[in-house]
């Protein structure tokens, strides 16, 4: 799955799942209209969020923000 293909000008929506075993790309929900990700860190104390970024940021090869949703499951990521 290439995420490229999910980045409309430069924000990419995606739906969390905290306190999974590895992070990784689950797939896409056409409903939502947003990738499906699984993240390791529990979500508390900021920790799956700072694992976002850095999951996304190393993924893309680009510096990747939280612009909305920060305590929601849904996110909307800004890439820079």
């Amino acid at each position: 799955m290439n995420v490229n293909d999910y980045i409309i000008n430069n924000k990419l929506k995606i739906t969390v799942k905290p306190n999974s075993s590895e992070n990784k790309i689950i797939g896409y929900d056409d409903a939502k209209k947003s990738l499906k990700v699984a993240i390791a860190a529990k979500p508390e104390e900021n920790k799956a969020n700072v694992e976002i970024v850095k999951f996304f940021s190393k993924l893309l090869k680009k510096r990747v923000r939280i612009k909305s949703g920060l305590t929601s499951k849904e996110k909307l990521l800004s890439i820079e």
